[in-house]
Order: structure tokens, then C-alpha cells, then sequence
């Protein structure tokens, strides 16, 4: 335990474990390698509530090691059939953290295409479920490569509904709409401001208020004085590096393993 040291791919997975803290028992539907090894993460620790899958039609139970050839099956808890999964999220008891190609002040998401959605220059994977994941539960991002092409004024086409937008379309959209965090390699950020714009939560070690402002292609909302985003305990750094993620697949995200603490 003395020899491990985090780096900033365990403070970005620590980040997306703190997203869920408080769910309780929902289903938790995380997108990438460190979104889901941060929620096995809050599960082994903090929040051992959460209904997680088994990526199948599943729920299953215990410490879900990634990318582990061999690893033992896991426990079955319950069956979630694709179906299934839309009941969870109509009845709102399901947070889930998607990737962003572009976000924007507002929490605006897209995935979809990239230039006039009429004739786009890129063809993305499409609105997928993000519109209905943000009017009917918790939605939070994870985006692993912050700048200002990610982090953008106005984003090409709307797949995620933002605040300013769900505002717009009335209480239908706003009664369970929530966009709780986003979370990229530099910072933590929410929307706890009145006009519900994005707010600079937290700043990751190493990393200056400077640099999220230059990485930003709109203007943020910083506080007088901007905390350090936790660093892992040394009990979730086992379980990060012993239990959930032993052969290191976060760092496909966040490649570099230079120390943070």
C-alpha cells in the first residue's frame, strides 16, 4: 500500500466515484474506463447501494474487476434486459455519465455530428439516449480531453438537454432534469450558479485556474477560491489498483502515470 501513489487518471476515477456519492439504491450507468471503474469504486466504499451491470442483462454483486482476462464470473443480483433499462430511466431511478464530443455553458451535450447538422463534416454516433437520460434522471459527463474544442460557446447540434434549453421547453423538461457534475483531466465543474452556466467546481493537481480558462471556449463561472479535487485514500488506492482496475486500463484515458501526490 506504502508504494502506490496516485496519479492523475486515479483522481479523475476518485472525481467520477464522487458524482455518484448520495444515489443510494439506483441504477448507475457509467460510460468509459474511468467513469466505471469510479463507480465500482463508490460502490466498494461510499455507496454500496448502487445497482451496477455486468455490461449484458444483468446486475451483479461484489468488486467487478475490468479488463481481467480469467477474472471470476461475477454474482447475479437481478436480470436487466435491454427493455428493462427504459422503465429505469422513465421512473428516473438511474444516474448516468456519458462522454461529450462538445458541451457548452449551459451543459448542452453533443454527440452526434460535428458542423451544420443539415450537412455535417463529421457523423458522429447520433443523439443515442441522451435526450431522454437528461430530462428523467441525473445525468454527469466525463470528458477526458479538455480544451476548446470540447468546451464550446455553442455546441453544432443538442443531444443532451442543457439547462437553458430544458428551461425553454417547460416544466416537462425541467421537473427531473439535472446535470450534476462534469468532470474532464482538469477540473470538476457544475452548474450551482443562478443562471444555471457552468461553474468551476474543483482544479485537479498540477493544474491551474489559468489553464482551464485557456482550455475553455466560454466564459466560466470561477469562485474567489477554487479547492484541489481530492486525492484517493490509501484504501480506495487498493481497491483502484488491486481490485477494480489491476491491469491499468484507465490509463488508455489518462495515459500519463506520473505522480499527483
Amino acid at each position: 500500500m506504502s508504494d502506490m501513489a496516485p496519479t492523475l487518471a486515479d483522481v479523475c476515477v476518485v472525481a467520477c466515484a464522487e458524482a455518484f456519492r448520495g444515489d443510494g439504491e439506483i441504477m448507475v450507468s457509467p460510460f468509459g474506463t474511468v467513469p466505471m471503474v469510479g463507480a465500482r469504486l463508490a460502490r466498494a466504499t461510499f455507496e454500496p447501494d448502487l445497482l451496477l451491470s455486468d455490461g449484458e442483462a444483468c446486475f451483479v454483486a461484489g468488486l467487478l474487476p475490468i479488463a481481467t482476462p480469467g477474472a471470476a464470473r461475477p454474482v447475479v443480483e437481478g436480470w436487466i434486459p435491454y427493455r428493462t433499462v427504459f422503465d429505469m430511466l422513465w421512473w428516473g431511478r438511474r444516474h448516468v455519465m456519458m462522454g461529450a464530443t462538445q458541451v457548452d455553458k449551459y451543459g448542452n451535450q453533443n454527440i452526434s455530428c460535428l458542423g451544420d447538422w443539415s450537412q455535417p463534416k463529421v457523423q458522429l454516433v447520433g443523439v443515442r439516449g441522451a435526450p431522454g437520460n437528461t430530462v428523467n434522471h441525473p445525468t454527469s459527463y466525463w470528458i477526458p480531453n479538455h480544451s476548446p474544442r470540447t468546451f464550446v460557446e455553442r455546441v453544432d447540434m443538442v443531444s443532451g438537454v442543457g439547462y437553458d434549453r430544458a428551461a425553454a421547453a417547460g416544466e416537462a423538461a425541467t421537473r427531473y432534469h439535472q446535470i450534476r457534475v462534469v468532470i474532464s483531466d482538469k477540473g470538476v465543474f457544475d452548474f450551482a450558479t443562478e443562471d444555471r452556466s457552468m461553474r468551476l467546481r474543483s482544479i485537479h493537481p498540477g493544474v491551474s485556474v489559468d489553464d482551464v480558462v485557456s482550455a475553455t471556449g466560454f466564459s466560466l463561472t470561477i469562485p474567489s477560491d477554487v479547492p484541489t479535487s481530492r486525492l484517493p485514500t490509501p484504501e480506495e488506492l487498493v481497491f483502484i489498483n488491486e481490485s477494480i482496475d489491476p491491469t491499468g486500463a484507465r490509463f488508455a484515458e489518462i495515459p500519463s502515470r506520473q505522480s499527483v501526490g
